[in-house]
């Protein structure tokens, strides 16, 4: 079974996905932020990785890019409702420098289009 890690400081947003991805079986680990979600990677190894962007403690740029180096494979979602620039911004950014963000979306969006990112990502 597939194990997603979510990443995100708005807890409404964690718990949405996580109910979302283990409604349709997938295993799913959460972190309010970067540095929470490496604590929790030094054991375990996850298959796909949805992360904010903008958060406290370690944000999303630095988050991927240690897990980019510590587990070369993962493919990443990056979300993004946006800081003192649009979303949009933050999400080419992210695109441009890690091939491992396979997709982007932006705050809000719809539970359905990110079920079928990670379905078409890593499979059902």
């Amino acid at each position: 079974m597939a194990r997603i890690l979510i990443i995100d400081d708005e807890q409404d947003i964690r718990v949405l996905l996580r109910d979302l991805f283990k409604g349709a079986g997938y295993e799913v680990e959460i972190a309010a932020n970067g540095k929470e979600a490496m604590d929790f990677c030094k054991d375990k190894q996850v298959d796909l990785m949805i992360t904010d962007i903008i958060m406290p403690e370690m944000e999303g740029v630095e988050t991927i890019g240690n897990f980019v180096k510590m587990f070369p494979e993962i493919k990443i979602i990056a979300i993004s409702g946006g800081g003192k620039i649009h979303p949009e911004a933050y999400l080419e950014t992210v695109r441009n420098f890690f091939p491992a963000v396979k997709q982007t979306f932006m705050k809000p969006f719809k539970g359905g289009e990110i079920l079928q990112a990670v379905q078409r990502l890593i499979g059902s």
